[in-house]
């Protein structure tokens, strides 16, 4: 047993790593609608419904093709990707130069098609996708037994945030979407397909949300639902850590993870409200968020 003080933390300490699950969702979703909104400047409120979309793939290629879940952490994100691609050509691309309540109306009417679809063809009910038969069983911590698979979401998920934050802060790749962000026709007259950069952005930034749906969907079962379910709270990660701050949106969301599993143990009806108390709090005090900058 954790000992402080007297008191015994070992279940505290284990109800907050618990946490930490829910908090790599937070960080993966919130690190894709920080990419859009800091390179492109759409509030992208069909992140949700996109990441559905990935668990949705994934549990199609399962049942149908039997394609299991590790070719599905590839193929589902491309999939996705690509359908996110077309949106923005299609749809999103158009709205740029207009006020972000445009894309915001947009991208809500999307989720809305997306989710009503797939309710239609699925129902609200879950669909059960096994853990991969890899990831089965649990881990001993020391002070605590955690399932292998949910161990394997927090450490993948970390590692997906900080390479994401390392190839655009620290790469050319970076720099060149970040001044195309700045300058789009200096950009472009050295020779960067700007367009294409922009389209291959919000790809991405997509693509990262199915990862997520295709990663969630052993742990909340595939269900229409499950982007409604968690984009407020992702919207509000990305509030408190700053808008387009992707380091800002990764260290949050991990960080609220924690602080939901603490609660959770502390005091559980306030568990479901955290995140929106300190939104308030942030909001009132730094309205930029912890890791934004003040325009």
């Amino acid at each position: 047993m954790l000992m402080v003080l007297g008191y015994n933390i070992g279940p505290l300490l284990a109800q907050s790593v618990l946490g930490m699950v829910n908090g790599a969702f937070y960080a993966l979703l919130s690190l894709g609608l920080a990419v859009i909104f800091g390179l492109l400047n759409i509030i992208n409120f069909a992140h949700g419904a996109l990441y559905m979309l990935g668990a949705v793939v994934s549990w199609w290629l399962l049942t149908y093709l039997g394609i299991g879940y590790w070719p599905s952490l590839v193929i589902a994100p491309i999939l996705v990707g690509a359908f996110g691609v077309v949106l923005e050509r299609t749809m999103i691309s158009k709205l740029y130069k207009l006020d972000h309540l445009y894309g915001l109306l947009l991208t809500f009417g999307i989720a809305l098609i997306v989710e009503g679809l797939a309710r239609n063809e699925f129902g609200s009910s879950g669909l059960p996708y096994a853990v991969p038969a890899a990831l089965r069983g649990a881990t001993k911590l020391g002070f605590m037994i955690m399932p292998t698979y949910r161990l394997w979401v927090v450490v993948a998920s970390f590692v997906i945030c900080m390479s994401t934050w390392i190839v655009l802060e620290k790469t050319s790749i970076g720099a060149t979407l970040r001044a195309a962000t700045e300058n789009a026709a200096l950009v472009q007259a050295f020779g960067v397909n700007v367009p294409r950069l922009v389209t291959l952005t919000y790809g991405s930034g997509v693509a990262l949300a199915a990862l997520a749906g295709v990663m969630a969907a052993p742990v909340y079962s595939v269900n229409p639902n499950m982007g409604s379910d968690v984009i407020i709270v992702v919207f509000a990660v990305v509030v408190i850590g700053g808008m387009g701050s992707i380091l800002g949106s990764i260290l949050t969301g991990f960080s609220l993870g924690l602080l939901e599993g603490f609660t959770k143990f502390i005091y559980p009806e306030a568990s479901g409200v955290v995140v929106f108390v300190l939104m308030i709090a942030v909001l009132l005090t730094r309205p930029a968020g912890l890791f934004g900058k003040a325009s």
